[in-house]
């Protein structure tokens, strides 16, 4: 597939743009997509979020909460399944840390099907995550 790809740092999401890439990306199954509400909050009210465009189409997000010194909080990193596997999500990633002081940890809660991706771009496990459910 030849694609341009465009990166933007804190670009404007419209809540339609932010459902639709996590609706035709995995990260769909495990997000709130019927409630309009909280996904409206989650995008309005991250603190950084680095995004891929292909032309005016949103492909691929990475949202995240941060104090950009001690830990960012990479809340959701979804790419559509048509851009997939092509590097997007890594860059997505990078960006990201880009944004970032020295010394700043990305922690997130991977997918189980995803640890393996982590893994390879250098992430290591940690086995004292702790998640309180509402």
């Amino acid at each position: 597939m030849d694609m341009i790809i465009e990166y933007k740092i804190n670009a404007p999401v419209t809540t339609e743009q932010f459902l639709r890439v996590l609706e035709t990306s995995t990260l769909g199954e495990r997000r709130p997509v019927h409630d309009r509400a909280r996904i409206e909050g989650m995008i309005t009210n991250s603190n950084l979020v680095v995004t891929a465009w292909a032309g005016d189409e949103l492909v691929g997000i990475a949202r995240s909460m941060t104090d950009f010194y001690y830990a960012c909080y990479l809340s959701d990193l979804a790419v559509s399944r048509d851009y997939q596997a092509v590097g997007i999500g890594k860059e997505l990633q990078v960006l990201t840390k880009k944004q970032l002081q020295p010394g700043c940890k990305i922690i997130l809660i991977a997918a189980p099907s995803a640890s393996t991706y982590y893994e390879y771009l250098g992430y290591k496990s940690n086995p004292r995550c702790w998640v309180l459910e509402p």
